[in-house]
């Protein structure tokens, strides 16, 4: 089974003027993770600390200041996510492991916002 180090959801889809005023940033944020998470060998399998995946979501329900990236299993919330600002994050959350203070918004802690374990737990069994 893959190990999961990271999984980057980005939000860059303007439903709303505070979500992504400038549908071509948020393209282009979008192409930049993608390009990066690849080039970086960040989705191979064989990678020590775990693949990083990579989302486009239409709505994380987070319309302030877009492009807006959910890190988890942090929770950490960037905004004003820009092409360069996705290199950065990468670089210095993702692979060595510190958040940038300045551009975060907020922290949405996985075990406290839902409870739920990080680890996969074993199938249930079925008695002969």
């Amino acid at each position: 089974m893959t190990r999961v180090s990271h999984h980057l959801l980005l939000c860059a889809t303007p439903t709303k003027a505070l979500c992504c005023p400038d549908p071509a940033i948020g393209a282009a944020s979008w192409d930049t993770l993608k390009r990066l998470v690849r080039e970086w060998g960040l989705e191979d399998p064989q990678r020590p600390e775990g693949i990083v995946l990579r989302n486009k979501a239409d709505c994380l329900r987070i319309c302030a200041e877009g492009p807006v990236l959910l890190i988890w299993p942090e929770g950490i919330v960037y905004t004003g996510v820009s092409p360069e600002r996705i290199e950065r994050i990468l670089r210095e959350h993702v692979i060595g492991g510190s958040p940038i203070e300045a551009w975060i918004l907020k922290r949405m802690p996985f075990a406290a916002a839902s409870g739920l374990a990080l680890q996969p737990t074993a199938a249930p069994t079925t008695a002969p």
